[in-house]
């Protein structure tokens, strides 16, 4: 099943992202097939300030596990993260 992590960064965290965003690539990367994709949200500044990320996964506990590895969440940037079952409807490149 599809989960989409919904991630949202702490206040005044760009320089943690900053730091930590080739980590947290070659995370994603690690992922391989599970990973459909991910970036970032904008703040109306035009700054990251969360992260959507589509994994698959057996179920919604997996689906947090996935999001507790990611190296952003293991260096605090977020203030929380959501994962919420999702249905490819539309132009899904597997149908």
């Amino acid at each position: 099943m599809l989960f989409a992590l919904l991630c949202t960064d702490k206040p005044d965290s760009l320089q943690i992202r900053l730091y930590t965003r080739p980590d947290h690539l070659a995370f994603l990367e690690s992922l391989g097939d599970a990973l459909k994709f991910a970036g970032p949200f904008l703040g109306e500044d035009g700054k990251p300030c969360g992260s959507l990320v589509m994994v698959e996964a057996a179920d919604k506990n997996a689906a947090l596990a996935i999001a507790e590895s990611d190296p952003y969440a293991k260096a605090g940037l977020f203030s929380g993260v959501e994962a919420r079952p999702w249905v490819w409807a539309v132009k899904n490149p597997e149908a």
